[in-house]
């Protein structure tokens, strides 16, 4: 059943530019420009995926495939990358909006906080303001979804999935401990050997030692991954990288307290960027959240071998969500 989920799925691919930068967004569903529907027939809400690091939307379109058919594709659900993770191939036109701030407007945009900043930028333009938002973080998506939270009350976020959250004390995780002496102070390093090795590399190269490398870890995909050996991208992931080790430090309880009800954590029981105790602190801070550890050993990287677990998780969680937002529905076509 779930190969022939994944086929019969339409999946629309655009680069778009947001806040100046070239974004990948990935769009399950018929829907791809939500403006252009009429208001009648417009979905009453978008289910929003929010990337780990590095960005790369291709790796989470069996996840989203999935999850749409277990919500009985009523609503779109669209995968954004994240600014500098993705350039478009050379035949792909970039769409552009006039209401697209530049990049110049907003401080390092290929930071954590301009991150945050591009995907409100993104909700901002190219989502109705009346329609109702799912927002699933993963990762670092976690951290950005708090953010767009506390910075953009006025967004109409029904419930906020944050998987895997690394949301705190991140330099401190086992992982962290490893990683942030790599991305803080060897990035430059890092930066020179991705440049010199991959730079002279002819395209067709890059794409065949992706598609083979992929292919040996059993990892699907439809669309362009070229951007995994593109030194551009690679180097934004590091930088990013580094900027988490030294800002994801303290948790945000207070906007973590003031969103409580919409928010569902979920925590990992191997997971080496947020270990058990992460999970049994925010707990014990919060014992009114809905608040989940993992029983099924997820890995971190779920959307790689294990989405179908994940989706069918998160379909289940929102049922009374989207039969509320169904009624609605039915309720506005009866009374036209």
């Amino acid at each position: 059943m779930d190969s022939s989920i994944k086929e019969e799925v339409p999946v629309h691919e655009e680069f778009i530019l947001c806040c100046g930068v070239e974004t990948q967004v990935l769009k399950c569903g018929p829907w791809t420009n939500l403006f252009n529907e009429q208001r009648a027939n417009r979905p009453k809400l978008l289910i929003f995926i929010i990337t780990g690091n590095p960005g790369f939307c291709s790796f989470y379109v069996p996840f989203a495939k999935t999850l749409y058919s277990l919500t009985n594709r009523r609503f779109p659900i669209w995968v954004i990358s994240h600014a500098g993770h993705a350039l478009a191939p050379k035949d792909k036109k970039i769409l552009t909006t006039s209401d697209d701030s530049n990049a110049q407007e907003i401080k390092d945009i290929y930071g954590l906080q301009g991150q945050v900043e591009h995907k409100l930028a993104f909700l901002r333009t190219h989502v109705p303001k009346e329609m109702k938002l799912v927002v699933i973080g993963h990762s670092i998506g976690c951290y950005i979804s708090l953010e767009i939270l506390k910075l953009a009350p006025e967004l109409p976020i029904i419930r906020s999935f944050l998987l895997f959250p690394t949301i705190e004390r991140l330099s401190e995780s086992p992982n962290g401990r490893i990683a942030t002496p790599l991305l803080c102070w060897l990035r430059y390093a890092l930066y020179v050997f991705g440049y010199l090795l991959l730079k002279p590399w002819p395209e067709k190269i890059r794409s065949l030692i992706t598609r083979i490398g992929l292919q040996m870890m059993n990892v699907q995909y439809e669309f362009s991954v070229l951007n995994i050996l593109e030194p551009f991208c690679l180097a934004n992931a590091v930088y990013l990288g580094g900027q988490e080790m030294m800002k994801v430090v303290e948790r945000d309880n207070e906007t973590i307290r003031a969103h409580l009800s919409k928010l569902t954590f979920y925590y990992g029981t191997m997971d080496a960027w947020c270990p058990t105790k992460y999970y049994e602190d925010i707990k014990k801070d919060f014992p009114e959240g809905d608040i989940r550890l993992c029983e099924k050993k997820l890995p971190h990287a779920f959307i790689i071998h294990f989405y179908g677990e994940m989706a069918g998780m998160i379909a289940d969680w929102l049922k009374d969500d989207l039969s509320k937002i169904e009624a609605l529905t039915h309720g506005s076509v009866t009374d036209s």
